[in-house]
């Protein structure tokens, strides 16, 4: 059974420069042929500005309003101020701030740290160390080179440069995973 206003969330894991978002701009296509209505969540650690100084949504953003829906015939973008400095939101408070009626399945980007099923990106080049051996909550590992990666046989692996194949198994995943596994990062 589908949990009420709650869309199958996977997370894509790795550290800084691993191509997460490489990897999502390659495999989000695919997917999509497949017909699923994707939606992206992705989290950052930087300071972002997305609107253009001067402009009315900008102008009353900074007058002060908490929130601001700027909407458009082709999109709309909301944005949310924070009062608190150094504020993270959660995983499931940005996940809530989705239009589940509108998605067959979430992307997660980042929050690696956070409870929810995930594919690793791996590139043994970078030398940071695998996430999976201590995040049970891993699936899977897309690697550029998996003969480097020791320990790598007891985990489902992905090629990291065959993006229509990770998105078969994204595909797979969402069609035979676990309710558990589709809805775990709503459960922390």
């Amino acid at each position: 059974m589908v949990p009420d206003n709650q869309t199958p969330v996977i997370g894509f894991a790795g550290f800084s420069g691993s191509g997460k978002t490489t990897l999502l701009e390659q495999v989000i296509p695919h997917l999509r042929e497949k017909g699923l209505r994707v939606g992206v969540l992705k989290h950052s650690h930087h300071n972002i500005e997305p609107d253009k100084p001067g402009k009315d949504s900008y102008r009353l953003r900074y007058a002060g309003s908490n929130q601001l829906l700027l909407a458009t015939s082709k999109r709309h973008m909301l944005f949310f101020e924070y009062d608190e400095p150094e504020r993270e939101p959660s995983l499931q408070e940005c996940l809530m701030q989705l239009d589940h009626s509108r998605l067959d399945l979430i992307l997660v980007e980042g929050f690696r740290d956070e409870v929810l099923t995930k594919i690793e990106i791996h590139r043994p080049a970078h030398g940071k160390p695998l996430l999976f051996p201590q995040d049970d909550h891993i699936i899977a590992v897309a690697t550029d080179n998996p003969a480097e990666v020791a320990g790598l046989a007891s985990q489902t692996q992905l090629d990291l440069n065959a993006p229509s194949s990770i998105a078969d198994f994204v595909a797979q995943w969402l069609e035979n995973g676990s309710e558990t596994e589709k809805y775990l990062a709503y459960r922390a």
